[in-house]
């Protein structure tokens, strides 16, 4: 992972031991530093893996509050949702750090310059897109789950645009019952990625669904957070083999 400012608010980028976990291959990499892990660290990353979605994904388009995106990673990160993206056409997603504590390691984050663009990478992907929208007539209980679902949030201000919402597949709401006519971002978020992870891991039969290769080179990427010089190790270990 790249270094982090101070700052509480720091911009937050994520993946960074990706490029050299590629260039040696993921199962290398574990190889090698498999060493320097207990056993019980394995285990552990080995059962988050094992429970780890990838058809179930979620857009913010445009976030605001540095809190109210620390909190969504933190609440996806925690449901075993896999990947976040991110829509960037006003300014850069920022997070507090003091709200994530440390979660976004575990988090694979996109960002995007154009809500079209992301739209049309999650449905290149297969994905059906379900807008968040408090008119909407379906409900976040009535989604159709058979197939991998990305769930869209607008700014918690201005909400999604009309251009936004044409280009998602459906639009959803969550049910409400007091005077109060809306959830916070992050509560929204969290509400709503319970029960669509909940029901999608029902269908699927299975807590997790990362295809192979992801589960690989997500226990590198992972154990080698964790361990200090870890690509030197590696380098030094493939030099040696060499």
């Amino acid at each position: 992972m790249t270094d982090l400012t101070q700052d509480n608010d720091a911009i937050i980028e994520l993946d960074s031991h990706d490029d050299w976990i590629n260039e040696f291959q993921p199962e290398f990499v574990i190889e090698c530093l498999k060493p320097f892990v207990s056993e019980q660290r394995m285990e552990r990353i080995d059962s988050v893996l094992a429970n780890r979605l990838s058809s179930v994904t979620v857009v913010l388009d445009n976030p605001h509050d540095p809190h109210n995106g620390a909190a969504v990673l933190r609440s996806l990160e925690a449901h075993g949702i896999n990947q976040i993206h991110v829509v960037e056409s006003t300014k850069r997603f920022r997070m507090s750090s003091a709200v994530t504590i440390g979660c976004e390691k575990w988090m694979s984050m996109h960002r995007y310059n154009d809500f079209s663009q992301v739209a049309n990478r999650l449905h290149d992907q297969g994905m059906r897109l379900w807008a968040a929208m408090p008119s909407a007539e379906t409900t976040i209980q009535q989604i159709d789950l058979s197939e991998p679902v990305a769930l869209i949030f607008g700014n918690e201000h201005t909400g999604l645009s009309d251009k936004e919402v044409a280009l998602c597949d459906e639009t959803f709401t969550i049910p409400m019952y007091g005077f109060t006519e809306s959830f916070n971002l992050s509560v929204s978020v969290a509400l709503s990625v319970y029960e669509v992870a909940t029901s999608r891991r029902k269908i699927l039969g299975t807590k997790g669904d990362i295809s192979v290769l992801e589960n690989r080179t997500l226990c590198a990427r992972w154990i080698a957070q964790d361990i200090r010089g870890a690509e030197y190790i590696v380098r030094d270990k493939f030099t040696s083999k060499s």
